[in-house]
């Protein structure tokens, strides 16, 4: 079994949950608040900055020149193509530039990059692809799961189609073959150490649904702390 095969396998249980969470179904029926979404949207642009980041600290890590370049690529497309997407939902959603100018991460979002950040700043292209894989591949699950879905609203109908387009599906098997690749013939110690960074993702994935469903605060995290 490759270690894709074997890794998703293993956070089932976690990804079907995120299939099965209320942001989710409310998103594929269209009747997801649109205060949710616009929080989502939000968290997700300042997700998506330090995503193209780490894809860029993949491109330096590898030790072949397309590898180099298509995770250059990768971070390109990032930035180009999911920003614009987030642009043209700030216009729909009213976002203004000096809201956006002023957001700040919620617990989980800022908590999922640094996730990002350590696998790839304490690891190697291996350690730094098995945290991003999971943000890729459940979207496209998602997005194939749903692409019959007619929430019969501009927004949602753009989010479903994006993700489960076949030229995201692309990238995202493309991904996936690189990192079975990379884990071909390392010690067991070496593959469990790149399934908790896939294992830690998946959840901070499912989190995220939750922390946007629920508009999670930082003040909200201090006062459950305390109790």
């Amino acid at each position: 079994m490759g270690f894709c095969k074997r890794v998703r396998q293993e956070c089932d249980g976690i990804w079907e949950a995120s299939f099965n969470h209320p942001f989710i179904k409310a998103l594929a029926d269209g009747t997801l608040d649109e205060e949710v979404f616009r929080f989502y949207v939000l968290q997700d642009a300042y997700y998506l900055s330090h995503f193209a980041k780490v894809q860029a600290i993949g491109a330096v890590q590898a030790k072949d020149l397309e590898t180099t370049q298509r995770f250059a690529k990768h971070a390109e497309e990032t930035c180009k193509s999911e920003m614009a997407l987030h642009e043209e939902f700030f216009g729909l959603l009213g976002v203004t530039p000096e809201e956006h100018a002023a957001f700040k991460p919620a617990p989980n979002a800022y908590n999922y990059t640094s996730h990002m950040y350590r696998a790839a700043f304490t690891g190697d292209l291996a350690d730094t692809l098995a945290a991003l894989l999971p943000c890729y591949w459940l979207y496209w699950e998602i997005g194939e799961r749903l692409k019959d879905a007619k929430p019969g609203h501009p927004v949602y109908d753009k989010w479903i189609a994006t993700y489960g387009s076949e030229w995201f599906g692309e990238l995202v098997n493309e991904q996936i073959e690189r990192m079975d690749r990379l884990a071909e013939e390392l010690p067991e110690e070496r593959l469990q150490e790149l399934a908790e960074h896939f294992r830690k993702s998946s959840i901070y994935e499912l989190k995220f649904w939750e922390m946007a469903w629920t508009l999670e605060k930082w003040e909200a995290a201090v006062q459950e702390a305390v109790r």
